[in-house]
């Protein structure tokens, strides 16, 4: 049995870049993140190419082992840097939120996003997030005051 790890290392490989890879933890779970002078060609345009690398490598991961836990991957802490913007953009709307007391909505969020979100405001005493239960691939969610 491979190590997310390995398995990227792999992948990287195979693909001919020349990186490193570090690991860390980041809220309970691992992070893989990835240093190289390649870094534009891996994370793409949005992030699209890195969202699509982290998408294959749980796949495989899970396909080996179902119970295992998601790994997130970052090029050069670009995730990090984004989900800081993000979570910013956020707070915004949740300024709204409890300045209305009325509910608001993101934009169009994929699962990585969502989570980062949901993530943000476990534990807030004032602001609940609720999320959708459809099929859809990229969901909103709705923010409220307590």
């Amino acid at each position: 049995m491979t190590t997310p790890r390995e398995k990227l290392d792999c992948i990287l490989g195979y693909l001919g870049f020349a990186f490193e890879i570090e690991e860390g933890e980041h809220d309970g779970r691992q992070v893989l993140q990835i240093l190289t002078h390649d870094d534009r060609l891996l994370i793409g345009r949005g992030g699209e190419t890195l969202d699509d690398l982290q998408f294959l490598l749980n796949r495989l991961t899970q396909i080996e082992n179902p119970d295992a836990p998601k790994v997130v991957v970052d090029v050069e802490h670009y995730r990090e840097m984004r989900d800081d913007r993000l979570i910013a953009s956020i707070d915004k709307l949740a300024d709204v939120a409890r300045s209305t007391g009325r509910p608001v909505h993101t934009e169009p969020l994929n699962s990585y996003d969502r989570y980062v979100v949901h993530h943000h405001f476990k534990d807030s005493a004032d602001i609940a997030t609720w999320s959708p239960d459809d099929s859809a691939r990229f969901k909103r969610i709705t923010l409220r005051k307590k």
